[in-house]
């Protein structure tokens, strides 16, 4: 049995501009996951459509029910390959990717067509299609049930990242991650902590000193 998925996504960009931040992805703050890319293969065909092939390497942290199905020597890495067709003049861009490593353990196909929205041609749409599979014997169903949860949390990250480079593309100021927006919120509270106890302790000495001349009076 495979765990099928199937999703819809709206970018506020054109496809042009969508295109041109399909291959400068990486990095970004949500794809810490990723660690390399590299293109292995590109083509322009006879009808002006662009072939390519790229090579990921994506961290891969199994559950630890599944740590205990494998040698601790198993790579904690992903190798991902994705082909991809760009035609231009349709304003279509479909990418296919699967894993070539931990088949075994299970395998996460994914299909994406990227197109002018019907409703807005200033906006771009993106179809999202993936099957998950696992051949692992008496547990492949929840090996699949966790590839679909991780699966899905990785398209919010990628729609996350996809939105910051576009941003950064257009010259806009991406919107801050939730970490950004922490730390900042920590320094911003330590500043204020440090002036409140810079005057509590100008208010202490002005106090003493006050003091002291009142004594001195008396």
């Amino acid at each position: 049995m495979v765990k099928y998925f199937l999703g819809q996504s709206v970018l506020r960009s054109s496809w042009d501009q969508v295109f041109a931040a399909f291959w400068q992805r990486y990095p970004n703050p949500y794809s810490k996951h990723v660690l390399t890319e590299d293109i292995v293969h590109r083509e322009v065909t006879p009808d002006q459509k662009l072939l390519s092939r790229r090579l990921l390497t994506k961290t891969n942290r199994m559950p630890r029910w599944a740590e205990r199905l494998f040698p601790a020597n198993v790579a904690h890495s992903v190798y991902i390959l994705e082909d991809s067709i760009v035609d231009p003049q349709n304003q279509t861009m479909t990418t296919f990717t699967w894993n070539i490593n931990h088949a075994r353990l299970m395998v996460v196909e994914e299909r994406c067509v990227y197109c002018v929205n019907s409703d807005n041609n200033g906006w771009t749409e993106i179809r999202r299609e993936a099957w998950v599979s696992s051949s692992l014997f008496g547990v492949s169903r929840a090996v699949q049930e966790f590839g679909l949860a991780r699966f899905k949390s990785n398209v919010t990250k990628t729609m996350k990242g996809f939105e910051y480079i576009l941003a950064k593309l257009q010259g806009e100021a991406p919107s801050k991650t939730l970490v950004e927006t922490a730390k900042e919120a920590k320094e911003k509270a330590k500043e204020t902590a440090l002036a409140a106890t810079e005057k509590a302790k100008d208010l202490a000495n002005k106090a003493a000193t006050k003091q002291q001349q009142q004594q001195q009076l008396v």
